[in-house]
Order: C-alpha cells, then sequence, then structure tokens
C-alpha cells in the first residue's frame, strides 16, 4: 500500500472536527497569530526558514498551552532513534516545533502516524515553558479529546511542579509586601487564609473593589469570613476564629491606607494580588496543604519559626506517611499535633479518591473520618480555615490540649484507625514534653491494631537518658514498633535548628512481643536537592521511583544491604537502621572516587 501523509492528517482532522467543545481555535500549518509566528520563525525542518506543525491548537481559557500535531504516513517514521530526522519522523518533527514554541508557552506536543485508525501510533510530549527538553507524557497510544488534554496537562506532575514553583516565588513577593506594610510574620498566614476564605463568598469577590474605605472594606472582609465559617462551624469556633483575624480590622496598613499611585486601597491590592496568584493554584490542586506551605516560608524569611516551636512536615512527607499507614477509604485519621493539617489534607486525598467518586461516601469522610487537634490557638486557625479552604473535615478540628482526658474521650468516639503526627520537638536539657508522650497520647486514642506513624528528632531514638528509654518501655508494653526509618539529614533544612529525623511506625494495642524484628530502614536519599530561591526540591524527578523503593522494602520486610534491615530491639537498643545496616560497598567505593578524595586532600595540604 502507498502512504500518503494526508491520509493521516485526515484522520485527525475528522477526530478534531468530531470534537463538541468550542473554546479552542485549530489552525492547519499555519497561524495568524503573530507570536507564534515570530517563534517558528526559524523552526523550518530542513534549517534556513519558518516550519509549521501540521495543526496548531490554542484554547480560549487556558492561554499559555498549545497543542501541536505532526504527521507521518508511514509508521516505520514514527521515532528516530537520534530524534534528529526532523523532516522524515514525527517525533522528531514535532519535539523540534516544541524547542521554539516553548520559548513562550508551555506545549503538548503530539506525534501521529499511521493511515488508518487501527494501525494509528500516537505519542505525547509536555515541553514548559522555559523548560531546555520535553518530557514523553503517558497519555495512552491514541488521540484524546480536546477536555482530556487539558485535564490531562493540568493534572501532570510537571505542571505542578512549575506552578508550585511559581507559587513559592509569588510567596517570597508577597512576604516582602506584607513585611513592607509591617504585618508581623505570624500573621501573614491568617491575612493569607482570611483573604481565601472571603473570596469565596461571590458577593464579597464581586464588590470589595468598589468599596472606597480602606476600615470598610478591613471590617468587610472579617465580616464576610466569619459569615462563611458559620455555614459550617459552631458558634464557639467561630467566635475563636474571629478573634485570630480580629488585627485586620486594627492593622493600620489595612485598615487605613490607599496607595499613593492608584488611589486603590492597599487591602484591595493584595486581595486582587492573592486571588490571581494563590486561588486559582487552591482550585486546581485539591487536598494541597498550600496555607501551611506558605506559612513556613513566611516564618522563614522572618526567622521566627524556632520561637513559635514550628517544624511543619514538607508535602512528599505527608504522602508518604498515608502509603506507610495503609490509608484507604475506610481509614479514619487522627493527628494530635495537628500544625496547619499538612497530614490530615493529605490522608483525605487518599481517601476521596479511593470514594471513586460516591458522593455519599465522600461527604461521610469529610464529616467523620477526619479528626485533628492543635493548640496553639493561631496554628489552630490556619488548620480550621486551610479544612475550610478544601471544603471538608472543619467540625472535626479542635483547638485543644491533646493531653486533656475530655479530648481523648471526645477523640475515642470516632474509632480511629490510622494515627499521624509530627509533635513539637523539645530537649532533653529543657524541661519539656517527650515527643514519645505525644506518641503514646495518640496510640492511646486508636483502635486495637491501628497504625501510628510519627516524625520525630533522631536523637530521640538514639538517647540513653532515662527519661526517654522509660518512655519507650512503655510503648513496647502497650503497643508493636513496626518500624524506624532514619530521614535525610537537610529534611528540615528551612528550620532554625535544622533537625535531623527519624520517622517511627507502631501498631496500637498489641505489645511488643519478645522474638518481633522490627524494619529498620536507611532513608537518606529522598531525590530532593536545595536549590535557591525554590527551596528543597525534586529537580530530577527521582521522589517517585525512590519512595516506591521504599515502600516496598518496608511493606515487605526486606532486607537490602545499605537500605533496610530487620533487628529485634528492646527499649534500652539504639532505634536507628545506623546501629545495624550493612554496608554496601558496591556502588560506593571505586578508582575515581579514590582519585578525587586524594586530590581534595592534597589541596587541604596546599592550604595549610
Amino acid at each position: 500500500m502507498s502512504v500518503n501523509e494526508r491520509k493521516t492528517e485526515r484522520i485527525v482532522s475528522e477526530f478534531l472536527d468530531k470534537d463538541p467543545y468550542k473554546k479552542v481555535l485549530v489552525e492547519y500549518q499555519k497561524s495568524d497569530t503573530p507570536k507564534i509566528n515570530k517563534l517558528l520563525k526559524y523552526a523550518s525542518k530542513k534549517g534556513g526558514g519558518a516550519g509549521y506543525p501540521e495543526f496548531i491548537i490554542t484554547f480560549q481559557e487556558v492561554h499559555n498551552l498549545i497543542i501541536v500535531i505532526e504527521c507521518k504516513a508511514d509508521v516505520s517514521k514514527h521515532q528516530s532513534r537520534t530524534l534528529d530526522k526532523y523532516s522524515n519522523y514525527a517525533v522528531d518533527g514535532v519535539l523540534l516545533y516544541s524547542s521554539f514554541l516553548s520559548k513562550e508557552f508551555d506545549v503538548l506536543a503530539v506525534a501521529v502516524s499511521g493511515q488508518t485508525r487501527k494501525e494509528l501510533q500516537v505519542s505525547h510530549f509536555l515541553q514548559l515553558r522555559g523548560e531546555a527538553t520535553a518530557t514523553e507524557i503517558d497519555f495512552g497510544n491514541e488521540l484524546l479529546d480536546y477536555q482530556s488534554y487539558l485535564k490531562n496537562y493540568i493534572e501532570s506532575p510537571q505542571k505542578h511542579k512549575q506552578d508550585y514553583y511559581e507559587l513559592m516565588a509569588y510567596c517570597r513577593t508577597l512576604n516582602n509586601k506584607l513585611q513592607l506594610h509591617s504585618i508581623l510574620a505570624n500573621q501573614r498566614g491568617l491575612f493569607l487564609s482570611s483573604v481565601l476564605i472571603a473570596l469565596d463568598n461571590k458577593a464579597f469577590k464581586k464588590s470589595y473593589n468598589d468599596i472606597e474605605e480602606p476600615q470598610d472594606l478591613a471590617d468587610r472582609l472579617v465580616d464576610t469570613v466569619v459569615l462563611e465559617l458559620k455555614k459550617t462551624l459552631p458558634q464557639k469556633k467561630v467566635d475563636n476564629l474571629n478573634n485570630q483575624f480580629s488585627f485586620i480590622r486594627s492593622d493600620a496598613t489595612l485598615s487605613l491606607k490607599k496607595n499613593p499611585d492608584t488611589g486603590q486601597n492597599i487591602l484591595a491590592e493584595l486581595i486582587d494580588d492573592i486571588d490571581k496568584n494563590v486561588n486559582g493554584y487552591i482550585q486546581t490542586y485539591k487536598y494541597f496543604d498550600v496555607l501551611g506551605q506558605l506559612y513556613v516560608e513566611f516564618l522563614s524569611y522572618a526567622n521566627a519559626d524556632s520561637s513559635l516551636g514550628i517544624v511543619l512536615t514538607p508535602p512528599h512527607i505527608t504522602q508518604l506517611f498515608c502509603d506507610l499507614s495503609f490509608v484507604n477509604k475506610e481509614s479514619i485519621v487522627y493527628d494530635n499535633c495537628a500544625g496547619t493539617a499538612g497530614f490530615l489534607i493529605s490522608a483525605m486525598r487518599i481517601m476521596i479518591l479511593g470514594a471513586k467518586g460516591d458522593e455519599r461516601k465522600i461527604k461521610y469522610i469529610k464529616e467523620h473520618q477526619i479528626i485533628g487537634v492543635e493548640y496553639q490557638s493561631h496554628i489552630y486557625a490556619l488548620a480550621a480555615t486551610n479544612m475550610y479552604i478544601h471544603k471538608d473535615g472543619k467540625s472535626n478540628i479542635i483547638q485543644a490540649d491533646c493531653f486533656d482526658r475530655n479530648i481523648i474521650d471526645t477523640v475515642k468516639e470516632y474509632h480511629p484507625n490510622v494515627g499521624m503526627l509530627n509533635p513539637p520537638y523539645t530537649n532533653d536539657k529543657i524541661n519539656g514534653i517527650n515527643e514519645f508522650e505525644f506518641i503514646l497520647n495518640n496510640l492511646e486514642c486508636l483502635e486495637r491494631n491501628g497504625i501510628c506513624v510519627a516524625i520525630i528528632p533522631m536523637e530521640r531514638v538514639l538517647s540513653a537518658k532515662k527519661q526517654t528509654i522509660e518512655l519507650k518501655r512503655r510503648i513496647l508494653q502497650r503497643h508493636t514498633l513496626e518500624a524506624v526509618m532514619s530521614m535525610p539529614d537537610d529534611l528540615f533544612y528551612n528550620t532554625d535548628n535544622g533537625v535531623v529525623t527519624a520517622i517511627v511506625v507502631f501498631r496500637a494495642h498489641i505489645p511488643h512481643p519478645n522474638n518481633k524484628e522490627t524494619y529498620f530502614g536507611y532513608w537518606k536519599y529522598d531525590g530532593f536537592e536545595k536549590r535557591k530561591y525554590k527551596g528543597r526540591i525534586d529537580i530530577y524527578e527521582k521522589w517517585a521511583d525512590i519512595k516506591a523503593m521504599w515502600v516496598d522494602s518496608y511493606v515487605n520486610k526486606k532486607n537490602i544491604a545499605g537500605l533496610s534491615i530487620t533487628k529485634k530491639i528492646s527499649a534500652n537498643d539504639e532505634w536507628c537502621a545506623e546501629a545495624y545496616i550493612e554496608t554496601d560497598y558496591t556502588n560506593s567505593l571505586n578508582q575515581n572516587d579514590f582519585r578525587k578524595s586524594i586530590a581534595k586532600y592534597v589541596a587541604f595540604l596546599l592550604t595549610q
């Protein structure tokens, strides 16, 4: 059969024409958009001039996305081995166009080959704006409708990472603005949450820019927050939160100042800014602890986190907790040190996904399967509003002392079977509550055979002090130590104390058997690296594979040299992998490493 590229183009064209979604512009081998033409001015597959793919698709509502489709008739010409045969291969050609367009757009590049629907071969690549290379995306070997492409693009890990970095960059800008306006570091998270709640009110969102006097707008903002919270929270909790937000009414900048250049209220400008840069992110990426992450950023710039005793858990670790505790749609999750509710939000995401669209079950999960207790009033306000923003679980966030007998009894009525916590970190040298006491408190509230996962300072599992050993003994008398994992040294790099941590896993109300072998993991490398202005990030996208390896070794209790080992322990022993792990030298020592070490030593001697 003779090959004819027009047949391939016709198949694609007919598929696109049948799509009922009309908010798109499809252009064939050309574009009427000057910006696109400028980018493709030198994109000829043969070099020396302009070049265009078979199809260029743009969206009315998503201005920064372009879909380009390149066709070839012969499936043997789908992709070359070297990816540089631009004229002859579909993948090579579409990636060439993507490399030019990605200077200004996010590009979804689609390569299609074949002359019948049956033999059609389709490959998808995503190249985000400013990225040097495209990433192949598994959307299946088929053409998708426009809305599916949009959904997959928005939900892709690559897009999420890009948006997250932009959110963190905006956080620095917002922090500088709030600092310039003398809003205290520990009030910035509360201010942000109040704006996000108020913007959920359609009347406020429509009218706030029409309120001329700053004081009137400040009052309207807080009144709107209270009005929204009253819809779901009891009056006592609303009164508590109203007190937390009251500084907005009296703050000199928020309630008095206007921008001399624009005449607009400073508060109105800030609301505009937050709506544009934060609200959209929250609407797109549900069940992500945005408030918690921004709060950490605010505090880290102000060097205030250590004084407030706050060490919030990174999102990838809150998600790891869900794997370690086997969270599913039937789980009832309790965090007795809730903070900004990061653990609860991650758990709720897994539970709701497990409900698979069953709205009655999702409603029940939100109302009955998420419980949190937070002692500090301003952090409780963040947790409660954070859950409100996620439309769930807010009525079960309690401001109280988790050691209060009445609170323990209240929590037990929910019958939680999963516990998660990152307790306040203390020091043996000062008079504080030992982290193991918080773990015992969480375990007491769980059902028999429930799983409790906590992240605590490494020094606690190593401590030989009498108080800690006695607490370890009490735990083993009542509960089973299932696992201890040594975590990366710089996991909490953005705290003043730079604490090194370990994750501990317990099974509730089953005494630790004498012959029980506990799993110890040496989980020191999670793929994240520190980058200026971006923090600690998964820059090379290694985390997914590393987590899969960790969880597999944990679930199956594997003994892997350099990674994990099982060992019988007692309260007097060190609870860490480093004490027992077998070192894996097979990949760690080679001639090149030896040369580097000698060179460093010689350089050191020369400086003495």
